[in-house]
């Protein structure tokens, strides 16, 4: 179960799409593989089309219709409860030997281990957020430490009916291991999809990105919520930056409305905004660019995650511009060449950086090779498929 599959867009999107397609490599033909998932609905501002059920060898993927949402967190709950009350519907007469949740918010992990606990089927998690954080971050205090004591109870009883529970970042392992000291946890963390691995490709016309030659292109590609705070960020640096660069923000997102206003209400002109668009594409802007920019708002829970976007960008070989904290930080410093790292928000900070980086090509080839996202996922798969009762029909591991 995965909320998002492709050809949506988004990192739990293509890291379930990565786990399938290394379950497909290894497994016999006697094994089969349902997903269950939402027509295309991660950005309101991104179509595409799908079959509502594929059918392939070893593998069936229905893809059930929710409600459109704007990423607010009313919506969003409408969009899950359909969502929910639809995979209830399809695995009620169904009988399998492995349950599979890739959840961020918690609740596709909760529906998991409701399916689990109702079949008495074996559930292996993977946890990409820690959801009780982010509330506490984005509602008010009062409301934030209600809502988080309710979601800690729904936390507690998922996690603790999984057979095994793999964390997406090593940073959550102090909060899980506390919480949960009776549970051993995994950690196969985000990696470097194959479609990166290519060398850029040449800009095409059509693509160019609307900046004079002699000014630097920094351009920041992926969700635009409160999450990412770039509305805190990118209107007054790109203002003291006017003279001398151009920001590219591919994407959309809950936040999007409060990046434009403060845009206009410092009075910013160069700032480029253009809606989600599909990756091949987007390799194309990452070659023109001359710095990629990432960031994550100034909030307790962005203090442990690792960005799927990390990876991503380190692939391009490109500068990497990156407003973080806490264990990502730590990660981006550590291990990723000719990245500079500021705090988040911070204006001062970002611009130091920036004047850091070398403005070249960095081969980041060990970097690549340990993080390779196909030898992570056929690790996952292995894993995952020895939790089923019948892991005898895996392939011989090689």
């Amino acid at each position: 179960m995965s909320f998002y599959y492709p050809p949506d867009l988004s990192a739990g999107s293509f890291r379930a799409e990565a786990l399938v397609n290394a379950l497909l490599d290894n497994v016999s033909e006697h094994v089969e593989i349902d997903v269950i998932t939402t027509q295309p609905n991660r950005y309101h501002t991104f179509k595409a089309t799908a079959s509502s059920y594929e059918q392939l060898p070893n593998l069936t993927v229905q893809r059930l219709t929710v409600p459109s949402h704007k990423s607010g967190l009313v919506d969003q709950a409408f969009s899950f409860g359909s969502f929910a009350i639809q995979v209830c519907k399809a695995t009620k007469n169904k009988h399998y030997d492995l349950i599979f949740a890739t959840s961020s918010r918690l609740m596709t992990a909760s529906l998991g281990a409701y399916i689990s606990k109702r079949t008495g089927t074996k559930l292996y998690l993977d946890i990409r957020d820690i959801f009780v954080d982010t509330l506490q971050g984005v509602l008010p205090p009062k409301l934030g430490k209600i809502v988080s004591i309710i979601f800690s109870s729904i936390e507690a009883s998922t996690i603790r009916q999984a057979t095994k529970v793999n964390l997406i970042s090593p940073g959550f392992t102090p909060y899980f291991n506390k919480r949960y000291p009776e549970k051993s946890f995994t950690l196969y963390t985000n990696g470097i999809d194959e479609l990166f691995l290519t060398p850029l490709p040449t800009p095409t016309p059509t693509l160019n990105l609307p900046a004079q030659p002699s000014r630097l292109k920094i351009v920041y590609a992926g969700n635009i919520g409160t999450g990412q705070g770039l509305h805190l960020i990118v209107p007054k640096l790109a203002k003291r930056l006017e003279h001398e660069a151009d920001f590219h923000i591919i994407g959309s997102g809950g936040a999007i409305e409060r990046l434009k206003h403060e845009l206009d209400r410092e009075e910013v002109r160069n700032v480029y905004l253009t809606p989600p668009m599909k990756r091949d594409l987007l390799l194309k802007l990452y070659r023109e660019a001359d710095v990629l920019f990432l960031h994550l708002n100034d909030m307790k829970a962005f203090r442990r995650v690792l960005p799927s976007k990390l990876f991503e960008y380190a692939a391009t070989q490109k500068p990497i511009l990156a407003g973080l904290s806490g264990y990502p930080s730590r990660f981006a410093s550590s291990r990723i060449q000719n990245s500079a790292v500021f705090n988040p928000c911070d204006v001062e900070g970002a611009i130091k950086s920036l004047r850091s980086l070398e403005l070249r090509p960095t081969p980041r080839k060990d970097f690549i090779t340990k993080y390779s996202r196909t030898d992570i996922k056929r690790r996952m798969a292995f894993d995952l498929l020895k939790t089923s009762p019948k892991h005898a029909q895996l392939k011989q591991e090689g």
